[in-house]
């Protein structure tokens, strides 16, 4: 298994509709936060994440989050 690429070294803020998300956890998506099925071959695929109600959410961009997919502040040791 290959280790996850480091997207940004900051987290996506995004306003959020309730729904099903697919989170990129390779960092090798082109439409980060989100899968593009880019992982193909990394032995690392997408966490399913469901959002219940209107919200912002914090997406982990390091790939290096200890609470996936949302970001802890690891990236700050980075």
């Amino acid at each position: 298994m290959k280790e996850p690429i480091i997207a940004q070294k900051e987290p996506y803020i995004e306003e959020m509709e309730p729904g099903k998300y697919w989170w990129c956890a390779c960092g090798r998506s082109e439409s980060q936060p989100f899968c593009d099925s880019m992982h193909s071959g990394t032995g690392i695929g997408p966490m399913a994440v469901t959002i219940d109600q209107k919200k912002k959410v914090a997406w982990c961009g390091c790939k290096q989050t200890k609470t996936p997919p949302f970001c802890d502040g690891s990236h700050s040791q980075l």
